[in-house]
């Protein structure tokens, strides 16, 4: 079979479409043209019948006669004139004025259009070409297909798409009227839009947008019965292509599967939800993160402006923030060629005023300018408008759209009483937010994660644990909170400033600093790209950019934070920006050729913001929840060759990253947002098994760097022949070598893979070798043998990081634990949960006998703070490094075994000894501390009787005769302080005596 056949393939389930078929040569045409002209005049003349003759020919020559300096250009306004039709105007027979609004195509009813598939129609400009196929609709070519051969190992969709670049260049005229490209190799199929890159391809997966085709799909026929009935194909062409101009570069978008189906289904909820038909909740459509949200959102808008049933409506965009709201609103001023002029509320007074009108349109706002005016004696918000086309899209429902009794949410309501509402948000709808469905109704449609990385909508995210731990900075902070706070209730907010000041010490912020910079050169060595730094406060954001900034080598970076001029530090000044030099500084990060490589944030440009170019985020700030998922999302962006993006973590987010995404299966969706390192590693090592079967035993490439060149060619050669067997013993080793040179882009830091660089440099090279030979390209998001050569290089130089030590913690010496305990941790990373459980089990006893018996009160504001500090890292630190401190926990358990043993007294005066030898200074004695231990405990331990804590004569008795034996010893003003610690470790200690067993 060949290519031919493909084709046929093509032709034949289009005809099961309804559509007609015809070979090129069957027309009698201009071969300098691409309209069929007279099909064109047939249906203007067909659906139109009161236009004159001559007024038919002058309308289908407006409609190909496009203005433009390019064929970009021409493209677009032809678009406009086909979706939005064009005003013809005449005079009848008797000079009456005559005007009709015409389109060239029937949206409405798709029977009344011809479609025909054309195939092997020749067409002459700079050079004669001849396309595989194109669809004609009312004789105008909107959709082009490229066929290769699925039964040739040489050719891939690649090639087609090589050959849509050749016909840009020579038949231009057919790219005037293009609506949608298609290139296929039958087994695969992408659509895409004509200038576009190859990487914004894309399979269509479902026929029906519910139920989403497996990775075995026979893509040409999903792609032909999913998108190309005729009805989805008008659909398609009119509502869900668009140009967005970024001054005066015009980029032609499409949508994918997800957002038509999506948005599809949600005009039809709001058909059937709009009051008064429905109760005005409409539903939620949940798209993850960088999966086109806001593209959604506009075509959505789009689409109901021309519902002729909501009698032009008023489209309120209702966000939280007022970044994120600038950001949507730009994307929708992009898109005006689907939703028109949109206008901004800029106050509480100017929304008022847009919304009191009975005229359509779109209007962007915060949800905060719902508010009551208390300078105009309000008392409650006033009704804005009664209308009932008025459709509320709430950016994120789920985060501000509740407490309808009271606040912006419900002076929303109160002002749009007959509006109906729907939300649309990149995080799933959490359990807790009990009133969703009742706000907006159920979830319309949901396009989740692990989805979004198979389609390639956004990359996958590999996440990197490199712990920095925390500590104390300040030995005095006593002293300073007196000062500072003069007595008054601060502890909240110094416990915060404490562990603001813990992660910012000065020495983990120059080693975090070192190792952000080490990690960027690795990344960028091998990807272009750009990264984001996440500081836990703005401080922290200024002490990280002065750390990266005295280090050799570091690149322009910039710190982006809110400025508050009143208070900040003079020496910030440089950090401080207008609203126009953020929009400047936004462009230049953006562009992946502009210095700016690194920005520092707290809590700016974490939400809203759009750079693709970001390929890495280093997080030393924590996060939950979804503000930890839209954060990590700036890294999942397409990009160019961009594989994907990592998240590298300095203060353990680990967990919170993992509890995150509970809440993405939980609301329907089945992906994890991250990849483990282990899990990445683990695919790297079995992939690399699988290149080697391919060699044969006997090539011995151990003495690898100390061959001569000519050595080294000879060795690959030998590899060459050994894999050149057959072209499918061949495809199979390139398509290994690929796989494993993509995922060696996230594990070449990984210390574990420094033992097998020799294999992968010889593979690299002999895949090399035998493309070369085959003549075979890679695809789309193949890094070519450049990035493969830096690769390697990069392995071959690195300083491997001990992370551990990086992070403060030493490894353990687990000789203490249970050897099968650990084994089992070593060989079973995958049930780290039981693992600790098991761990603590084994503590659990000795630590309940430590605790009793050594009690220590917190009345210190520093000992407070290490409260918080050790809480804070428990809930911040992920399972690896949970296992590492209780190991240390027990080694200190340990430590005061022994130490209790050197000393020579017993676990009940290990307590007494802490408080006597923390006094020892003003205690009289000639022999040994341990002497008066021993007494003081004996002294305690023979006056104690049941109950005794709640007898005064009892304990009367045990002060009595701890006096007698510290008598003398001590003056009698440090004897009442002495014998009050001891009084309160003695009935911690011995409150239920006689102790059993």
């Amino acid at each position: 079979m060949k290519e031919y056949h493909i084709e046929q393939a093509a032709i034949e389930w289009l005809q099961q479409l309804g559509y007609g078929y015809k070979h090129g040569s069957a027309y009698s045409r201009d071969v300098r043209t691409v309209v069929l002209e007279d099909v064109l005049q047939g249906f203007i003349a067909s659906r139109y019948p009161q236009l004159p003759a001559d007024i038919v020919k002058e309308a289908a020559k407006e409609f190909t006669n496009n203005a433009g300096t390019d064929v970009d250009y021409r493209n677009r306004d032809f678009h406009l004139k086909l979706t939005k039709g064009i005003d013809i105007s005449w005079k009848d027979k008797t000079g009456k004025e005559c005007a009709l609004h015409i389109y060239p195509i029937d949206f409405e009813n798709p029977e009344k259009n011809t479609f025909t598939c054309v195939n092997q129609i020749e067409i002459v400009g700079r050079n004669r070409r001849i396309p595989d196929l194109l669809i004609y609709i009312n004789g105008i070519p909107l959709v082009l297909f490229e066929f290769k051969n699925w039964f040739d190992h040489s050719t891939t969709e690649n090639e087609a798409f090589n050959q849509i670049q050749h016909y840009k260049q020579d038949i231009p005229v057919l790219f005037e009227y293009n609506a949608l490209t298609i290139i296929s190799d039958g087994k695969t199929a992408q659509h895409g839009m004509y200038p576009a890159s190859m990487e914004w391809f894309a399979p269509w997966k479902s026929i029906n947008g519910r139920d989403i085709v497996d990775a075995n799909d026979f893509q040409l026929h999903t792609l032909l019965h999913g998108l190309f009935t005729k009805e989805r194909l008008l659909n398609y062409i009119k509502y869900f292509i668009f140009f967005e101009d970024h001054n005066g570069s015009l980029i032609k978008k499409g949508a994918k599967y997800h957002q038509y189906f999506g948005v599809n289904f949600a005009v039809e909820k709001t058909k059937q939800a709009i009051k008064p038909i429905g109760d005005g909740r409409i539903g939620v459509i949940w798209h993850t993160q960088g999966s086109g949200k806001s593209i959604s959102m506009a075509i959505y808008t789009g689409m109901l402006r021309q519902l002729t049933a909501l009698k032009n409506p008023t489209i309120v965009i209702q966000v939280d923030r007022n970044d994120l709201d600038w950001q949507l609103y730009e994307n929708f001023v992009l898109c005006k060629d689907i939703v028109g002029d949109v206008k901004h509320a800029e106050s509480t007074d100017e929304l008022r005023q847009l919304l009191d009108t009975n005229a359509g349109g779109v209007i962007f706002t915060t949800i905060e300018k719902f508010r009551i005016r208390k300078d105009k004696e309000e008392t409650e918000h006033p009704v804005l408008s009664a209308r009932d086309n008025i459709i509320v899209i709430a950016d994120e429902a789920h985060r501000t759209q509740y407490g309808l009794l009271d606040g912006y949410a419900a002076n929303l309501r109160t002002a749009l009483p007959n509006a109906s509402f729907i939300g649309f948000t990149g995080t799933p709808v959490d359990n807790k937010d009990a009133d969703t469905e009742q706000l907006f109704g159920e979830v319309i449609h949901t396009y989740d994660i692990k989805q979004a990385v198979e389609d390639g909508a956004t990359v996958p995210i590999y996440y990197e644990p490199r712990l920095a731990k925390l500590h104390l900075a300040n030995a005095n902070i006593d002293a300073d909170m007196e000062a500072i706070a003069e007595g008054s209730e601060e502890n909240a907010s110094l416990k915060w400033a404490a562990i603001e000041d813990a992660a910012g010490s000065d020495d983990r912020v120059e080693k975090i600093a070192a190792d952000i910079l080490k990690h960027f050169i690795r990344r960028t060595e091998t990807l272009d790209g750009k990264a984001m730094v996440v500081c836990m406060s703005r401080r922290n954001c200024v002490k990280m950019y002065d750390a990266l900034k005295k280090l050799e080598g570091c690149p322009e970076i910039a710190v982006i934070v809110t400025a508050n001029i009143s208070k900040d530090p003079a020496s910030w000044k440089e950090h401080v920006r207008t609203k126009e030099q953020f929009e400047a500084i936004k462009k230049r990060f953006r562009d992946a050729d502009d210095p700016l490589k690194i920005v520092i944030v707290r809590d700016m440009w974490l939400t809203g913001f759009d750079a693709p170019i970001i390929n890495t985020m280093y997080v030393d700030k924590v996060m939950t929840g979804h503000n930890l998922m839209q954060a990590i999302a700036r890294a999942n962006r397409v990009f160019a060759d961009k594989q994907s993006g990592v998240i590298v973590d300095y203060i353990g987010i680990g967990d919170q990253l993992k509890s995150a995404t509970k809440k993405y299966t939980q609301g329907g969706g089945k992906g994890e947002a991250k990849i483990d390192m282990e899990q990445a590693l683990e695919m790297f090592f079995n992939q690399l098994e699988a290149c080697k079967i391919y060699l044969p035993d006997t090539i011995d490439y151990s003495s690898w760097r100390g061959l001569s060149d000519g050595n080294k060619c000879l060795l690959i050669n030998t590899g060459l022949n050994a894999v050149l067997k057959t072209d499918e013993f061949a495809e199979g080793f390139m398509k290994d070598e690929k796989k494993l040179t993509g995922l060696l882009s996230i594990v070449k830091s990984s210390e574990e893979i420094v033992p097998y660089v020799l294999d992968i440099l010889y593979i690299q090279h002999v895949s090399a070798a035998v493309r070369k030979a085959k003549s075979i390209t890679g695809g789309k998001k193949d890094n070519q043998s450049r990035v493969r050569e830096l690769i390697s290089q990069s392995i071959e130089s690195e300083a491997l990081i001990d992370v551990f030590a990086m992070a403060g913690i030493e490894k353990p010496d687990v000789s203490i634990l249970n050897e099968e305990f650990l084994l089992g941790a070593k060989k079973n990373k995958s049930n780290l949960s039981l693992q600790i459980e098991l761990l603590r089990n084994i503590l659990k006893g000795e630590i309940a006998l430590r605790l009793h018996k050594n009690i220590k009160k917190y009345t210190s504001l520093k000992e407070e703070i290490e409260k918080v500090i050790d809480k804070y890292h428990k809930n911040a630190i992920d399972s690896y490094t949970t296992i590492l401190e209780l190991i240390k926990r027990g080694q200190d358990l340990q430590e005061e075994k022994r130490r209790q043993q050197e000393l020579g007294i017993t676990d009940e005066e290990l307590a007494f000894y802490d408080i006597i030898h923390a006094k020892k200074e003003i205690i009289q004695q000639a022999g040994p501390i341990q002497d008066v231990v021993h007494a003081v405990c004996k002294a305690v331990k023979d006056n104690l009787e049941i109950d005794w804590t709640k007898k005064e004569d009892a304990k009367a008795a045990i002060r009595l005769a701890v006096k007698r034996e510290l008598r003398g010893k001590v003056s009698l003003e440090e004897l009442t302080q002495i014998l009050a610690e001891i009084m309160d470790q003695a009935e911690g200690q011995f409150k239920d005596w006689p102790i059993v067993g």
